[in-house]
């Protein structure tokens, strides 16, 4: 029997992000799988060094590399359509159950034990959840923080939003992160480069 588990996860690259957004620069969903995987090892790294809480940053970017895998069937529904009321977002978790059950399926017989919690809603770890949500929040965050410094306010909403969501969260690294890493996105390159070239002179 052919597994086609991998190949599907490769066709992630097909399946555009931001429908309803007009976007500077388009993103597909394996794009930002990897982005928030960054972000979330950023997270984990940030909770265990800085913050001294027992958080392996490994198992955090596993979850957040497959946390989207069902979109694969799905698609990427926009969260204003998704949260536009209960009925609705009820009905497609049901619809993500389906298709996490049938990625699964597409996984060999001996390997599935090892991929069923990822391809699960959520990590079973109520603090692991937390950092990959947060981490899921922040890519769009940055992704609208991109877009504005394009001179794209398409996205001065989205941003405004994702910002309020990310502050309610209440979480030390997400604030450390926003303080210490995200402010660079603002930047150009030649913005970047000139403040590296500044730190080696100082």
């Amino acid at each position: 029997m052919a597994n086609h588990f991998l190949a599907y996860l490769y066709r992630l690259q097909n399946i555009e992000r931001w429908s309803l957004m007009r976007s500077s620069t388009p993103e597909n969903v394996a794009e930002h799988s990897y982005h928030v995987a960054l972000i979330a090892h950023s997270l984990g790294s940030i909770a265990r060094e800085i913050f001294r809480r027992d958080i392996d940053p490994g198992e955090v970017v596993t979850y957040a590399l497959f946390h989207d895998a069902t979109e694969v069937f799905t698609g990427d529904i926009p969260t204003p359509v998704k949260h536009h009321n209960p009925r609705i977002l009820a009905n497609f978790r049901e619809i993500e159950d389906l298709a996490a059950e049938r990625l699964l399926a597409a996984v060999p017989s001996e390997l599935q034990e090892s991929y069923r919690p990822l391809l699960a809603r959520k990590p079973a770890d109520p603090e692991l959840d937390k950092l990959l949500k947060a981490a899921d929040l922040l890519d769009a965050y940055l992704k609208c923080t991109s877009e504005l410094s394009a001179g794209n306010r398409e996205f001065a909403t989205a941003r405004k939003q994702s910002e309020e969501r990310l502050r309610k969260l209440a979480m030390p690294e997400v604030e450390w992160f926003l303080t210490h890493l995200a402010p660079s996105f603002e930047k150009t390159l030649d913005e970047l480069t000139e403040t590296e070239q500044g730190d080696d002179e100082a």
